[in-house]
């Protein structure tokens, strides 16, 4: 364990900052409230997640576009709940030039009422429809209390936008881009979710319904993830986005807004890492294998490392990112630290025993130990690295996702009483829990004060219990279904 990482057991926030300062991907900018810098090795794994939804997007239809940074305050106040919902979040633009602005402008905080606009010139008939846009960009939003990753000031997501003929293809999109979302999780993070549809007091401002993804976090806490929203006529009335149907009627078009941002970066740091540092899933990983040279007489060097890196040419060409550490100045257990602690998946050790053995010893990130506590190292034979060093990582994946669906199972209660409820939660205590509520705004926002826990989603079919009717845990009055309640972040 490294003794600059506190242990997840001892206090759990500052385990996070620690994983994330010793894998240096990224640190608090500092010089600018609430902001982060976001460093190479944490910028590549961004990357990674961005590569792999915008492939999604892309084979979904799905065109990207920019749109301005700056919003004109009257966009903004043209959707009354809109405006109302982000109002403490606006970072305000009032002089520019060295003068004052005859109106302010708003640093976007989501992009619906700028889009609203331009779709509302790009659409004329129901020729023009569907309209599929796709945004990558940042974000302002004036957090009070910050996280790296998980809420800052500053952040970097994609916003999609889409314009639709009917409030059924609407409603067909908006399920669709939060299956992309679940897929992307399960698939390159490893992140087990659960799909659901916010409350009410949860949805998206001026939505007229919004569906999420949470995972669960090691602490057994929520986060959000990912959210997609019907967003309805509201922002085509607002906006005045309408378009011709085959009747030759004018109408006003049916959209959608999802987004999912580099809080995923932090949810795949919270599910996966450990007391010696961040441990990615592998195909989340931006170096699936580091090579170790291991020499130490000069006239031992050039033979290894000219096995490392026909080794590392051999994986290269399948499709493996790999890095050969040939650093002077560290001896090997130093760079194995150094490789351990940002996460990567799979190192190789290869010395002058090895090559006589035409062999390179493997260990993956998260190994079994033995008998003394050490952990076990496998010795892979060359010939056939590529493929077998393959079979081990996509091992390594399932692993991870089958070890963090495990732990959510774990850790998912389905109670009954409000006694068993709040002991659930007391004394920083979490988890999810399967609970009865009577649908109420106001006995959402009880339970919320009395527990910290908060109404994570109504579970889409299939992401939970099955519907059945039953008393709410607070009132005791008629519940349709058991709803997912957890703390969160």
């Amino acid at each position: 364990m490294s003794s600059r990482i506190t242990p997840r057991s001892k206090d759990y926030a500052q385990w996070y900052q620690d994983v994330i300062a010793e894998a240096e991907l990224a640190e608090v900018a500092g010089v600018v409230k609430g902001c982060m810098v976001i460093r190479p090795h944490g910028f590549a794994i961004w990357e990674a997640i961005q590569q792999d939804l915008d492939r999604r997007f892309k084979a979904t239809g799905h065109q990207n576009a920019y749109f301005p940074l700056l919003i004109p305050m009257s966009f903004i106040e043209k959707e009354a709940e809109h405006v109302e919902g982000f109002a403490p979040e606006l970072a305000v633009v009032t002089h520019a030039g060295g003068k004052e602005l005859e109106e302010s402008y708003v640093i976007r905080p989501t992009s619906e009422t700028i889009i609203g606009h331009f779709f509302a010139k790009w659409i004329d008939s129901w020729r023009d429809l569907p309209l599929l846009i796709n945004q990558w960009c940042n974000v302002v939003r004036w957090e009070l209390r910050t996280r790296l990753f998980l809420r800052t000031s500053e952040f970097l997501w994609q916003e999609g936008h889409t314009a639709h003929a009917t409030h059924a293809e609407a409603l067909e999109e908006q399920r669709r881009m939060l299956d992309i979302y679940r897929d992307s999780c399960h698939e390159l993070m490893a992140m087990p979710v659960i799909r659901g549809t916010k409350s009410a007091n949860e949805r998206f401002a001026g939505a007229v319904d919004t569906q999420t993804i949470e995972a669960m976090m090691q602490d057994g806490k929520a986060l959000q993830s990912g959210t997609s929203h019907d967003l309805g006529q509201n922002f085509g009335k607002a906006f005045n986005v309408m378009f011709q149907n085959k009747d030759g009627e004018r109408e006003y078009v049916w959209q959608t807004s999802w987004g999912a941002s580099t809080r995923l970066v932090g949810a795949v740091i919270m599910s996966h890492s450990d007391d010696d540092g961040l441990v990615l899933p592998p195909r989340l990983a931006p170096i699936h294998v580091a090579i170790v040279p291991i020499y130490r007489k000069d006239d031992e060097r050039s033979a290894v490392l000219e096995a490392a890196g026909k080794v590392a040419e051999e994986l290269r060409a399948d499709g493996l990112s790999v890095r050969v550490d040939d650093r002077e100045g560290m001896n090997p257990g130093a760079k194995y630290y150094d490789w351990e602690r940002k996460g990567v998946p799979l190192r190789l050790e290869l010395g002058p025993r090895d090559l006589e053995s035409q062999s390179v010893m493997s260990k993956l990130r998260i190994a079994e130990v033995n008998e003394k506590g050490r952990p076990v190292k496998e010795a892979l034979p060359l010939e056939g690295i590529g493929a077998r060093v393959g079979q081990i990582l996509d091992g390594f994946q399932q692993f991870l996702f089958d070890r963090a669906l495990a732990r959510q199972v774990e850790n998912t209660r389905t109670l009954d009483t409000w006694d068993d409820f709040t002991a659930c939660f007391e004394d920083g205590d979490s988890g999810f829990v399967w609970a009865h509520w009577d649908g109420t705004t106001e006995t959402e926002l009880a339970i919320k004060e009395a527990t910290k826990a908060t109404l994570r989603c109504v579970a889409l079919p299939g992401d939970g219990p099955d519907p059945e009717p039953g008393a709410c845990i607070k009132t005791g009055k008629p519940s349709a279904q058991r709803v997912l309640f957890a703390k969160a972040y």
